[in-house]
């Protein structure tokens, strides 16, 4: 297995939870209500334009900003909240304030925003119209391709949402296996449906009486579920490594995903990966290939289409009968527009050797990072792979230090989210990296 990023992780704890919730009851009370401002001193970004609109917000919307976007989990009053134009790595706010994005809308922008390729080849199609009684050719188009970079991969279905995906891809290990049980690792996020869900209302007890947990790494703990319930699993759905929020990343242990697939394929269990948020940016063949295992169904969203709406599932020709009973469908999953732009947006990945680019930037960011963080006596680590970094501050059980930084990075240029792991994109270059870093210096210097 290669990799080029530490595998360290944090422990979440108590005070990690205790510190969000008090942050969240603060939202609506440090934005809704906040006045406009004029501009601060020493150069550091203005907000009130954003406020402002989320003062009208909150009356009409609930939360004002709701789910992964919400002010509440990153620093409420201290970043951006609405979007107005982005080019390249680059994003500008509704206050006219220009970040370098390290988040790249959640994971989406993976060759830049509004790239000149990917947006010409979504208008060629939807001047053809996009919606249609039927799917255009341009489906098959795209699951060939899906089918011929994969190596996993005989079929492909396509939607909209990674929790489109990762709920189907549950259905077909039960069509498939005639069993009711799925295993998760806990703490794992695997879409917005009442089965995996990380929110709490809405839900009754009967959506997950039939899904077990084990903890990542603890291939003991998946070992001891296959012997109590392994007549009745009938899959185990994972991520390529653990990514969870406020904590560090964890790569695999040496054996791990071996064991996982031995375990699997023993007990006539389906392993699905849930590639949404890593696909693309570990291997253009699929998370799989760069931790070296093989799945029997994987899901993608999120850089497929670099932020044209289209998700994915790939599968092995054993599954496809399976596959065909369970009834997938959308009024506009087949649209031209995004299946188009998906094509396009693979060419260049291919073309540009875009995973290369990205790992090199990402290791750019994350040695200058530690060295900073050494020098100015706030260690930091940078955890997971390279192109999707998660910063860890040592001494730091509250979080109060990484939002810190994060707020005053932000402020001067470059948006860093303090809960989330981070997204390079093929659009980032060295002289981005080199100011962003020139501006987490000047935030460390100004955190004394």
């Amino acid at each position: 297995m290669a990799t080029t990023a530490k595998s360290e992780s944090v422990k979440s704890t108590g005070s990690k939870k205790s510190a969000v919730k008090s942050t969240t009851k603060a939202t609506a009370k440090a934005t809704a209500k906040a006045p406009a401002k004029a501009a601060p001193k020493g150069g550091l970004y203005d907000f009130s334009k954003n406020m402002e609109i989320f003062s009208r917000a909150v009356k009409v919307v609930p939360q004002g900003i709701y789910g992964h976007q919400s002010p509440a989990l990153t620093v409420p009053g201290e970043f951006p909240y609405y979007a107005a134009s982005g080019k390249g790595p680059r994003y500008t706010d509704v206050d006219g304030n220009e970040f370098i994005d390290y988040m790249c809308a959640y994971g989406p922008m993976i060759v830049g925003y509004a790239n000149d390729e990917v947006n010409a080849a979504a208008i060629e199609a939807m001047q053809q119209g996009d919606c249609f009684n039927h799917p255009s050719e341009l489906m098959v188009k795209l699951a060939e391709r899906m089918v011929e970079s994969i190596p996993h991969a005989d079929w492909a279905v396509f939607g909209k949402n990674g929790s489109d995906m990762t709920t189907w891809a549950t259905m077909v290990a039960r069509e498939h296996t005639d069993r009711r049980k799925i295993v998760m690792v806990k703490g794992t996020y695997h879409g917005i449906h009442a089965w995996c869900t990380p929110g709490h209302g809405g839900l009754i007890n009967a959506d997950r009486e039939n899904m077990l947990y084990f903890e990542w790494n603890r291939l003991d703990q998946l070992e001891e579920l296959f012997r109590r319930q392994g007549d009745d699993i009938a899959g185990v759905i994972m991520t390529p490594y653990h990514h969870p929020a406020m904590a560090g990343s964890i790569l695999p242990a040496e054996g791990f995903w071996k064991g996982v697939q031995k375990l699997c394929n023993d007990n006539g269990a389906v392993l699905i990966l849930d590639d949404v948020r890593c696909g693309w940016r570990l291997s253009f063949h699929g998370s799989q290939d760069y931790f070296g295992f093989e799945p029997d169904l994987s899901c993608y969203c999120k850089a497929i289409g670099n932020g044209f709406p289209i998700s994915a599932a790939v599968g092995r020709e054993e599954l496809k009968t399976s596959a065909a009973k369970v009834f997938l469908t959308g009024s506009y999953w087949n649209g031209a527009m995004c299946m188009n732009a998906a094509l396009k947006c693979l060419e260049i990945l291919e073309r540009e050797k875009a995973v290369e680019h990205m790992f090199a930037m990402g290791e750019r960011l994350n040695k200058g990072l530690e060295e900073l963080g050494d020098k100015y006596g706030y260690p930091m680590k940078m955890t997971g792979p390279a192109t999707m970094g998660y910063l860890v501050l040592d001494d730091d059980p509250d979080l109060y230090k990484i939002q810190r930084f994060c707020a005053e990075v932000t402020k001067r240029g470059s948006f860093f989210h303090p809960h989330h792991n981070w997204f390079l994109s093929a659009a980032h270059t060295a002289a981005d990296i080199d100011e962003t870093l020139g501006q987490c210096e000047d935030a460390l210097k100004a955190m004394g």
